[in-house]
Order: structure tokens, then sequence, then C-alpha cells
């Protein structure tokens, strides 16, 4: 009877999911199998060549996914359990048989379901069961190419490059521009950086406009010698643009962007009713946030226009 290997990818990114790959191999291995291995000991030309074969010819394979923010809400270990059954369920969904179940470490992340006692697990399997080399081999691609997939959409990260590890590349970006809602918030540095965890904040769904907008009025703050610890979060009642610190003094941006003075500049939508919630924010942020407490806070506002996104003022309210 067939094996069910099994492997995940992804347990120590800063960004991006979890995933781990379920492979059936048939029974009468064919040629391309001896050709399997640690995923990690392939090229990525080589992982991409094998991973379309195994999608091809496997008997079965199925994939398991698991977001940053699930991984926030339930934390890494059932997150890993999660989407081990996620793989396993799409697997069966196939209704091909296998007498046994291969997972790559220590740890049987099926206890508990009635595939438990099926289960054998096997440091560096991934290694040396050809079913878990493929597994790791399908699920190592399918998190990379996620990750290039979405390297547009958050340009200023370099997903491309790190597919959300902790790079010093990606730590200075995460620095410079905070965080976005593919980081994980309960890993550091994220979680220093935001200083809310995933339930009590919310990522902000910018439109590209101003997101835009915020990344030139982000810019500007670095170039006057701030440094950004967190960009574009929510709490149920009150929002934050960018928060960034210089000196001894926190400050609190709100981002205000037109296209064209006609309805008065980008200033015009700061109102007392504006200045109250801004107010309630930067208090909320720093209930949270209390490494920041014995900073002097500030509330400002940013005034961004015309198609370049010039930051035309930048001033300091409160």
């Amino acid at each position: 009877m067939a094996i069910l290997g099994i492997d995940e990818v992804g347990r120590g990114p800063l960004a991006g999911p979890l995933v781990v790959g379920a492979v059936i191999l048939p029974v009468d291995k064919l040629e391309w199998v001896d050709e399997l291995k640690d995923s990690k000991k392939l090229t990525a030309k080589k992982r991409q060549n094998l991973n379309g074969i195994i999608l091809q010819e496997a008997s079965a394979v199925g994939l398991g996914w698991v977001a940053a923010h699930e991984i926030d809400e339930v934390g890494i270990s059932e997150a890993l359990r999660l989407a081990t059954r996620r793989a396993v369920e799409e697997v069966r969904g196939r209704r091909v048989a296998f007498s046994q179940i291969v997972i790559d470490g220590k740890i049987n992340f099926l206890a508990g379901t009635k595939l438990e006692n099926y289960v054998s697990t096997l440091v560096k399997a991934d290694d040396l069961i050809k079913e878990v080399s493929a597994a790791s081999i399908v699920a190592k691609v399918a998190r990379d190419n996620y990750m290039i997939n979405i390297a547009e959409k958050f340009s200023e990260y370099g997903f491309d490059k790190h597919v959300g590890y902790g790079t010093a590349a990606h730590i200075a970006a995460i620095n410079k521009y905070g965080v976005c809602e593919e980081h994980r918030l309960s890993f550091e540095p994220c979680k220093s950086l935001v200083g809310f965890c995933r339930n009590e904040v919310v990522r902000k769904d910018t439109t590209k406009v101003g997101l835009k907008a915020e990344e030139k009025v982000a810019e500007y703050l670095v170039s006057m010698g701030h440094k950004i610890v967190a960009r574009n979060f929510k709490t149920k009642l009150c929002e934050i643009d960018i928060v960034s610190i210089f000196g001894n003094k926190i400050y609190f941006t709100e981002v205000k962007y037109r296209k064209n003075d006609f309805a008065g500049g980008g200033l015009a939508a700061i109102d007392n009713h504006k200045l109250k919630q801004m107010k309630f924010a930067a208090e909320s942020f720093l209930k949270y946030k209390k490494d920041y407490i014995n900073f002097d806070p500030i509330l400002a506002v940013a005034d961004v226009t015309g198609a370049e996104f010039e930051v035309r003022d930048w001033f300091e309210v409160f």
C-alpha cells in the first residue's frame, strides 16, 4: 500500500502563509522519483521542474494553507496542525488509498484525529522518504510562488527575493515602512514595531492612491530623521496612518491627499472631530505600546497633492 508523505514550509518567516504539502506517489515508482530530495537541497529551477512532474504524475497531492492572520490568532503550533489537517483533507478527497503516513520531524500533527495511529514521525524524512520529499517540494514551490505574486502589491518589502524570511533587507524595510497585512504580528520584530496583537488591530484597507500618498510621507519623515514604527493600522474606534519617533517625541501623522485643490486641499478634511479621533488614536496606541509611554505624543498632518504625490506640507497640530 502507498505512503502519504507530509512536510511543511514557512514555519519561521516574518510574513506570508504556512504551507503543508501532502503527497502519495505511485506504488510502482517511476524513474523521476529517484531525483526527489529535500526541497532545500534543490535549485529553484529543479524544484519547479519536479513540482510540475509531481502535480501531473503523483497519485494524489494536497496543500494546506494557513494565512498570516490565522497564525497570529492561533499560534504557530496550532497553525501547523491546522495546515496538516487541511492538506490531508484535500488528499482524502482524491479517494486514493494509503496505509501509512510519514510526517517530517518529531511531532504528530494528526494526533487526536482518526488517522493518528497511521502516523510515523521521522527527522529528516524530507531527505529519506520520497513521498515526504515530494511534499516538501510542492509546498515550497507553492509558497514561493505566492510570495512572488504578492511582491508587486507590496513592492517595498522585496517578498520576491526573501519570500518573507527575516533577512537584513526585509527587517530594514519593516523598520522603514512598518508592516503590511501579510506580516505575522505575533512574530518579532513585527510585534514590537506595531505594539498591537492581531485581535486588537486590523490592517487598513488602503487604496493604491492612499497607500502611495502614505509612502511619500513616510519617505519624507525618514528623510527628516524619523523612524517609522507603525503604518496603516486601526483599532475598532480609530485610525493611525503613520507613527514615527524623532528624538524624545512620537508623532501620529494623518495623511490627507487630494488630486487638486478644488475641494480645499487635503487639510480641509481636518476638523475638530477629526482631531479628537487622532488624539484618541494616539492614546490607544500608547496604551498598548508601553515602550513609547515616556515619549511626548505629537499629532501631525501631512498634506499630499497632485499626480506626483508631492508632500506639500507637514506640521504639528496638537
